[in-house]
């Protein structure tokens, strides 16, 4: 841990803070149905054209029922468009390396993947994806499903916000301007800066380069249909190959990477994600891309402020997740720099840290907060591999992603998941003082109570029950490339991240396979739906009350003491639904790393 590091945590941070208030001031704009943006000479037709094509009525609202289903039915009509295209890859034109198409389980994990802004990769992207996939079928979905997020946020925001009404506003209208009027005219840009940076953006067939020495590998052997052969005792079966050419992929690469970014989806144009250095190439563009990881995420925290009229709220839940943010990334940072006790104990000094699986060009610190905030939110993008941090390094991540992702979270999923603790926490103070709890003017009842735990209890039991699932069965464990507690984290991580629609993984689990596929894909649907429809009833609940006066006995939801029963209630909900795991899993593992053991 040097000076170089805390300078670009500060500045990291200070950035952060510049664009919170001009991006709530925009989305301010954008999600208002009537507000005005300097985009709308252009853009204006083009919204009411779309309109009229759908047949919506941009002036009537939804309650939260009819914003759901809306929803529902709009991401079940994506997703099933999205597997269509990727089963029909090999008759779909823009397909210049003459890739096959998916299998049936493999495309359905991915058509839910990017359709519930989870972009879980179980494929290799420039090894499998044919330009057509990657621009239509996913590309598309970073923007859809983001723009889902953030009207979903909106929709609770109103639902705050406004009071004696059912009304929550019209999820097409939200959609389309989220669309139309922020992601794609900030991706247009950031993609351009990206290309400026060296990231390829063309339609170029991919390049081979004769290599002056061959290598052999060892690989998987896979059978004529993509899935790995597995021996008696469902290990894989390992074959060596002779590598005499390196291909060197190509394509539309610049504008998959912003919207990955800014809409907080993470699927990688390679398999290596960020840390191939076409998708990240200087140390510019991965500030940039942590920067916009967070910036939506964090300009909705000034826009709550702004519709509730109370400014220092909105800030107060910004000072949480910085908080947040700022712990976890020290931490990681902190057990990556110390590196690996068994080097020490050998009496080998690594000046360096931990960079096992780490890019030099990057190393430890950037790697460190580029794995937090990727796991703060639900990007899932990586320019490490988190299967090689240290135990407690990994923890980070994985606790991050359990919490649920609040610490500016996803597009609009990381404030509406942050609200629910925000619910919790009042309700908690109300308990305290021995009065009715109060939330901005309104008094939390026993249904809101219920709809939050409701949230948070399907995120824990999804996570937990589909990990305990895998590990007693044989299908869970052949995808295991380590033993003991790494093995135990490596599968808990990928459930995890499937639940909090992340998609980043520990590298060392094996997971296209069957069950793995279908299981991560049923995990994705409830990690994103099932959690919707209770935080939309919350939401049509808070609309339709009443608003009472303050007294001398409303807890103020601004200030210290707000955030720190804030994140007492974050640290402590978190601990008690998976602490137990995780001492099976990195805890236990530092302790006997510590003694000489490794897995």
């Amino acid at each position: 841990m040097n000076s170089s590091g805390w300078i670009q945590l500060a500045l990291f941070v200070g950035a952060l803070a510049l664009i919170t208030k001009p991006m709530g001031l925009y989305l301010m704009q954008v999600l208002d149905a009537n507000g005005k943006t300097w985009l709308d000479p252009v853009l204006k037709p083009l919204e009411r054209l779309t309109y009229k094509i759908m047949g919506v009525r941009a002036g009537e609202e939804h309650d939260w029922r009819g914003y759901t289903w809306a929803m529902l039915l709009f991401s079940l009509a994506s997703c099933v468009f999205t597997y269509a295209i990727l089963r029909l890859q090999n008759f779909l034109p823009l397909n210049p390396q003459g890739f096959g198409a998916l299998s049936p389980d493999l495309a359905f994990n991915t058509a839910v993947s990017f359709t519930t802004n989870t972009n879980w990769q179980s494929y290799a992207g420039e090894s499998t994806m044919s330009y057509l996939s990657q621009m239509v079928a996913l590309t598309i979905h970073n923007f859809a499903s983001a723009a889902i997020g953030i009207a979903i946020a909106a929709a609770l925001v109103r639902g705050i916000a406004r009071h004696s009404t059912r009304l929550l506003g019209n999820f097409w209208v939200d959609t389309v301007r989220v669309t139309y009027y922020l992601l794609v005219p900030i991706c247009l840009v950031f993609a351009i800066v990206l290309v400026s940076q060296g990231m390829i953006q063309n339609f170029l067939p991919y390049t081979k380069a004769k290599l002056l020495e061959p290598m052999k590998i060892s690989v998987a052997k896979v059978d004529d249909k993509g899935q790995p052969v597995l021996d008696q005792a469902g290990k894989p079966v390992m074959e060596e190959q002779t590598i005499e050419d390196q291909t060197i992929v190509q394509g539309p690469m610049a504008s998959q990477v912003a919207i990955k970014m800014l809409g907080t989806n993470g699927g990688g144009y390679t398999n290596a994600n960020a840390a191939h250095p076409f998708e990240n190439p200087t140390p510019l563009s991965n500030f940039l891309q942590m920067l916009s990881i967070f910036s939506i995420g964090s300009g909705l925290t000034w826009y709550l402020g702004r519709m509730t009229k109370n400014q220092a709220h909105g800030w107060a839940i910004w000072a949480t997740m910085t908080i947040l943010f700022l712990t976890g990334a020290v931490v990681a940072w902190h057990y990556e720099a110390a590196g690996n006790p068994i080097h020490q104990q050998l009496g080998v000094s690594f000046a360096d840290g931990n960079m096992e699986g780490k890019e030099v060009r990057f190393g430890i610190f950037n790697s460190a907060v580029f794995a937090t905030i990727t796991t703060d939110a639900s990007c899932g993008a990586v320019n490490a591999m988190h299967d090689s941090f240290t135990a407690l390094g990994g923890l980070v991540p994985l606790f991050n992603i359990q919490l649920g992702e609040i610490i500016f979270g996803g597009v609009g999923a990381g404030l509406y998941g942050m609200l629910v603790f925000v619910v919790l926490a009042v309700f908690i103070a109300g308990l305290m003082v021995g009065r009715t709890p109060e939330y901005l003017g309104k008094k939390i009842g026993a249904f809101d109570v219920k709809m939050a735990m409701l949230t948070l209890l399907i995120l824990a039991m999804t996570i937990l029950g589909f990990s305990a699932w895998a590990v007693v069965s044989p299908w869970g464990l052949a995808g295991l490339n380590n033993s003991g507690p790494h093995g135990l984290s490596e599968i808990l991580y990928a459930f995890s991240s499937a639940t909090g629609n992340n998609g980043s993984a520990f590298a060392g689990l094996t997971a296209n396979t069957p069950w793995y596929n279908t299981a991560l894909g049923i995990a994705m649907l409830f990690g994103r739906f099932l959690m919707i429809v209770p935080i939309m009833a919350l939401a049509g609940s808070l609309a339709q009350k009443k608003l009472v006066p303050a007294s001398a006995g409303t807890f103020p939801v601004h200030g210290g003491t707000f955030v720190i029963l804030l994140i007492g209630t974050i640290l402590l909900v978190g601990a008690l639904n998976f602490l137990p795991v995780l001492a099976l899993g990195p805890i236990v593992e530092h302790f006997l790393t510590a003694q000489g053991k490794l897995f």
